[in-house]
């Protein structure tokens, strides 16, 4: 039985007003006489119901994109998710978008980089470097983007309805409401100098969008082909783009594969464009468990695609605290601070972990036991030799 659900299951380890705690947390003394939210409470059961050996106070590691507010206009909509709504995470924000079929997110750059996870459907996108060269690609579900800080690019939904997709930019108080547009740009520069600028008469000036800015709306699919497109851009620009701004995450080979799961880690080494965001994609079956470890190198910041899980978060000084995790949620990690993951769906569980890092490291609790000298873990655990052999020292990740 869960500790959540039995008195009894109490850790022995725990001291006496430990203990008190933990057992008031389970009986009577945890009913409630006012209102509640049962379906907060149905949601992250660890929440109402802590285990007993949470304890302490821990920065928040949940919030919800279903709690943002969404900016819907015409051809789609976009919320997100930053520091502003989740105070404890100072790397890293997200944002997830849809765009239906035709409609644009219009030409734009940002002070951040701009990494990107295809959800749901079908895009064209765009992004120009400063060497004068212009990369094209068609996206799908499970392939990346990468758009460096400063380089324009586009987005278009493409195919029968569109698409969807999430956002993450190594900056934590980003907000998709002030990015760089071009139709802002535009509207906030003298018509006569515009038009000298661009070599264009001033009556065609006149034809340029006025009022709001685009942001997003909606447009006519694409008529070319994806090489005619690229062949159209060769001849305008100097020649073939030199860099690959696309991967295609779910096509790659996991990282490590066990019988409970895989993690497939797209970093700077694989994914050279993106060099200073880093993801290990966990698929984490039932009852499966992304094993005990923490990050020596960065936060982490979790966007869970699919499947239910809970995660406890041990933050030093005796400090931890589990949550519950659905779909559509965001989690938080400190850097150093050790934590799991835990499958308690049915289904799957899709789980990224960013950093706002050019590479993955992880520290795993299993092999670094392992790889102690058995005297020293021996002395630190009262395990014999004997249990320390079996210890799983490779491919752990997930059990």
């Amino acid at each position: 039985m869960s500790s959540r659900t039995a008195i009894q299951d109490t850790p022995a380890i725990l001291g006496g007003g430990a203990q008190n705690t933990a057992q008031a947390e389970q009986d009577h003394s945890a009913s409630r006489m006012a209102g509640q939210n049962p379906v907060l409470e149905t949601l992250n059961p660890n929440t109402s119901v802590r285990p007993a050996t949470d304890h302490g106070v821990v920065v928040p590691v949940w919030y919800s994109f279903d709690l943002a507010s969404r900016r819907v206009q015409e051809g789609g909509w976009t919320h997100q998710v930053t520091q502003r709504e989740l105070p404890s995470s100072k790397d890293i924000a997200g944002v997830t978008m849809r765009l239906t079929a035709g409609s644009f997110r219009e030409l734009h750059w940002h002070q951040a980089d701009e990494w990107a996870l295809m959800l749901k459907g079908n895009a064209r996108i765009t992004v120009y470097s400063p060497d004068n060269t212009m990369f094209v690609d068609d996206v799908e579900e499970g392939d990346l983007w990468i758009f460096p800080a400063g380089y324009p690019h586009s987005i278009q939904g493409t195919g029968a309805d569109g698409c969807e997709f999430l956002l993450v930019f190594n900056q934590a108080l980003f907000s998709e409401e002030s990015t760089f547009l071009l139709s802002d740009w535009l509207m906030h520069t003298p018509p006569d100098l515009l038009a000298r600028n661009l070599g264009l008469d001033e009556a065609t000036i006149a034809k340029l969008p006025k009022g709001d800015p685009l942001y997003i709306f909606p447009g006519d699919a694409p008529t070319q082909t994806l090489d005619q497109d690229r062949a159209e851009i060769e001849q305008r620009t100097a020649g073939k783009p030199t860099q690959k701004f696309t991967f295609k995450a779910y096509a790659m080979k996991p990282t490590y594969t066990t019988p409970h799961g895989e993690v497939r880690i797209i970093d700077e080494s694989i994914f050279p464009a993106s060099k200073k965001i880093c993801v290990g994609m966990s698929t984490i079956k039932p009852g499966g468990l992304r094993e005990m470890h923490w990050h020596p190198q960065a936060s982490e910041w979790q966007f869970w695609v699919k499947g239910k899980g809970r995660m406890t978060v041990f933050d030093a000084e005796g400090n931890a605290r589990t949550m519950d995790f659905n779909p559509n949620d965001v989690g938080y990690v400190p850097r150093m601070a050790g934590h799991y993951i835990e499958n308690t769906g049915d289904e799957d569980i899709l789980l990224l972990e960013m950093f706002a890092d050019p590479h993955f490291a992880d520290i795993s609790l299993r092999q670094w036991l392992r790889a102690l000298p058995a005297n020293v873990a021996m002395a630190h655990t009262n395990f014999s030799k004997e249990d320390l052999d079996k210890i799983a020292y490779k491919n752990t990740v997930i059990s």
